[in-house]
């Protein structure tokens, strides 16, 4: 059973993102929109977290990235998905999870 993982809050007010990463598990995704977008920029140590889960896949949802300012700032390895995007992985995965 799959699983979407949903985060819109940054990291560095909650800590939603770090809970989200300590359960999920292989073969899940992690989508991140509104501000947890900004646990996907480079440089920073949630991106780092990131790089370092093993088995689970990341988006990040474009449009919010924009919105931010930080389009051009993602990490390598994330992929970037407009909305349609995000109904598709609503679709592939069995359940969602949001954390909020």
């Amino acid at each position: 059973m799959t699983t979407l993982h949903t985060v819109n809050k940054s990291p560095f007010s909650s800590k939603s993102f770090d809970d989200c990463l300590g359960l999920a598990k292989s073969g899940s995704t992690v989508l991140l929109f509104e501000d947890g977008v900004f646990a996907a920029t480079t440089g920073t140590a949630s991106a780092e977290a990131i790089t370092n889960a093993n088995g689970v896949t990341f988006a990040v949802l474009g449009p919010d990235a924009k919105a931010r300012g930080v389009e051009g700032k993602i990490a390598d390895g994330i992929k970037v998905v407009d909305y349609d995007g995000f109904v598709d992985l609503v679709a592939e995965h069995d359940k969602v999870h949001a954390w909020l």
